[in-house]
């Protein structure tokens, strides 16, 4: 992706996103019920690369079947590009985990920005831990063998109840994850550093006792000549 995108992607919040997406009329783009493992210091961001899970069939579903260097998850681990986010829809069921510790391990190893599922990963408390920002719905101790059918990769997926296609951009902060999509990525990330700035102004000003009104939104214009000026001192 674009670095000056990345870049300005890890300075703003999701929140921020949502506003900007609700306003192309992009209503379903937020990953609903995951929130990080720990708290970020830094938003995750990074191209999807997906995975599609269908409910277990007993008799595929052995654990005979890690054996197959070709099995859907494990070649997805291996294939996941640097820099990507690893996401995995396991239709908002977190009864049987999504991944555990060792290949999330080895997806930051091997240079992926994340790691998303709206079901669970098991050795949850180890995860956390890692250099690696990992997104759930809870902790599950069982395998995923249990529920969860990997069936193919880096098609499109819904996860969380958000369309994600190969190659959408995932931001992801404490409130959650967002999905943008891939053609409106670049103009997002400038509208959303714009926003940013003239909330951190507005939240400044209401901080000090200033009311709302005619602030936000600034129906008033002495405050976008204020904010102007605030921009200049700030270098904003």
């Amino acid at each position: 992706m674009n670095e000056t995108t990345r870049n300005l992607l890890k300075r703003v919040s999701t929140a921020t996103l949502a506003t900007a997406l609700y306003k192309r009329g992009f209503r379903s783009q937020m990953v609903q019920g995951v929130l990080p493992l720990r708290t970020l210091g830094e938003s995750m961001v990074g191209p999807a690369y997906t995975i599609r899970t269908i409910p277990a069939r007993e008799d595929l579903n052995k654990l005979e079947v890690f054996r197959d260097w070709s099995h859907p998850q494990r070649k997805g681990v291996e294939e996941c590009p640097p820099g990507h986010v690893f996401i995995v829809d396991s239709r908002k069921d977190p009864r049987a985990a999504s991944a555990g510790g060792i290949l999330v391990t080895r997806l930051m190893v091997r240079g992926a920005a994340g790691v998303v599922t709206d079901g669970g990963f098991r050795d949850a408390a180890e995860i956390a831990k890692l250099a690696i920002p990992a997104f759930h719905a809870r902790p599950s101790a069982p395998t995923n063998l249990t529920l969860h059918q990997p069936i193919e990769a880096n098609v499109p997926i819904g996860c969380g109840d958000a369309p994600v296609f190969p190659g959408d951009i995932l931001v992801g902060d404490n409130d959650g994850v967002i999905v943008l999509p891939a053609h409106i990525a670049d103009e997002l990330a400038q509208e959303a550093t714009e926003m940013t700035a003239f909330e951190d102004f507005v939240q400044e000003k209401v901080a000090g006792g200033q009311s709302i009104l005619g602030l936000y939104p600034p129906t008033d214009e002495t405050n976008l000549a204020r904010f102007a000026e605030w921009r200049r001192q700030h270098g904003r």
